[in-house]
């Protein structure tokens, strides 16, 4: 947990705002937002242990249009501290007695994740050591030992080995082949192919249970000695992880600084006029209460407490409005930010400015043709313009019709690539009306740009 403390001391709120304006351009009230609970976090890292455990996050509900940046934001600073993330649809979620996902999924999925993390960071940790266990393993492979008893100093001191050892470092023996037990999961068809089951996460945790019980299988392979390097460096690295470490690592992460994305938040707010499979949001509201308020969740790698988890909800709140939420749920998330529709300034800076700017991705992307791609400023302009224009007469997603645009834009120059090497092509006002024109005449937009 000194690590993750560390990184949250060297980000200020203004470092982690500026952090995530290389990639969300505007809502500067969202970033200012997320940049605190953040700082927050290794605030309370800080403070006397006998308070530390009473200081809360404060969770926060991104109000706004689709396609305005509300999940970017809060993947970015997820990968900003390192930090286990999961994005979930509230609407997803069914009250308790029905069929569907229950909200201690969430949870399980976090945990799940969080091990993921840890793990790979094991695997970069033990790289080293794995790769010299592994090419002991090629050699003995490759020149069997005639003396069982022969001792560890006479063994390094084999000149065959050693010109062997050469050789495969130099990859001069990467085509040649050798025998291998490759281990299979335990359980084998039965396990593999045991039907669905209605709760998915029982399911998933019966087919561990099965493929612990059961023994281990392998089967006998003959691979070149370029594939047989990674599946014994798999080996190596499974046998050097203490998977109780990686377990106990994972779930304080997870405890101190998961952040959980919960998307559709207003699709589970019931109406005051709801009927029929409406009546069943409220129970998802209710089910959710005790995980955001602070609960022990239970998975398969030991409980859970989410007093501290960080939960964002978003949503559109088009129909129904924050207020709709039951009053327990609203006073979990006391900090509510609302996120401005994208003006046609905004698509310019979208497309040019973030590290992944749309146009850098289609330049670089034609550039692997050889084909050189060239924007001139008015024909950004254009594009923009014509973004805002559908999204005023069709639906409104925002930045995602910078996507559909770009595709319909440059699907021919993308088709003719490989014919076109060496070429350079400019996109210009004229350029972007005479691939359009046929589009925006039509007055059913929807029928071409989703």
């Amino acid at each position: 947990m000194e690590e993750q403390s560390k990184k949250h001391e060297d980000q200020t709120p203004r470092e982690i705002a500026a952090e995530l304006d290389k990639y969300i351009i505007g809502q500067d009230a969202a970033k200012k937002a997320v940049a605190v609970a953040l700082r927050n976090r290794w605030r309370r890292l800080q403070v006397r242990e006998d308070l530390r455990d009473e200081i809360l996050p404060k969770n926060i509900v991104m109000i706004g249009a689709t396609g305005v940046g509300k999940t970017e934001i809060a993947r970015r600073m997820a990968r900003l501290v390192n930090a286990p993330f999961a994005k979930v649809e509230a609407s997803k979620f069914t009250e308790v007695g029905y069929v569907g996902r229950d909200v201690e999924s969430i949870v399980r999925d976090l945990v799940e994740v969080s091990i993921n993390m840890v793990r790979q960071e094991q695997t970069k940790r033990l790289q080293a050591q794995a790769e010299v266990q592994m090419e002991e393993r090629l050699l003995d492979l490759l020149i069997p030992s005639t003396n069982p008893r022969e001792d560890d100093e006479e063994e390094s001191s084999n000149p065959t080995k050693e010109k062997f050892r050469k050789k495969l470092q130099e990859g001069k023996l990467d085509d040649r082949s050798v025998e291998l037990d490759v281990s299979e999961r335990g359980g084998g068809p039965f396990v593999e192919f045991m039907p669905l089951s209605i709760n998915d996460n029982l399911d998933m945790n019966l087919r561990d249970m099965l493929s612990n019980m059961l023994p281990k299988r392998s089967k006998r392979r003959k691979v070149k000695i370029k594939d047989a390097r990674n599946i014994l460096i798999q080996e190596e690295i499974n046998k050097l992880i203490d998977m109780e470490e990686v377990s106990r690592t994972a779930i304080a992460r997870v405890e101190q600084t998961g952040i959980v994305f919960l998307d559709e938040i207003d699709k589970i707010a019931a109406r005051k006029s709801a009927q029929g499979p409406d009546v069943s949001r409220e129970g998802v509201q209710r089910d959710l209460l005790p995980i955001v308020e602070g609960s022990t969740v239970n998975t398969k790698h030991g409980p859970v407490q989410t007093d501290h988890i960080l939960f964002i909800a978003a949503g559109a709140f088009h129909v129904a409005k924050p207020s709709d939420l039951i009053p327990e749920l609203q006073g979990r998330f006391p900090i509510r930010v609302e996120l401005k529709s994208l003006t046609k300034e905004d698509f310019v800076r979208i497309l040019t400015e973030p590290k992944n700017a749309l146009i850098v991705q289609y330049t670089e992307l034609l550039a692997t043709e050889g084909v050189k791609l060239k924007f001139t400023d008015t024909a950004i302009e254009e594009i923009a313009k014509i973004a805002c224009e559908v999204n005023e007469q069709a639906e409104n997603i925002g930045a995602r019709r910078l996507h559909t645009i770009m595709e319909q834009l440059l699907e021919e120059v993308s088709f003719e690539a490989p014919e076109i090497q060496g070429q350079t092509v400019t996109i210009t006002p004229e350029y972007i009306q005479n691939r359009l024109s046929e589009l925006l005449k039509d007055q059913d937009l929807t029928r071409y740009i989703l």
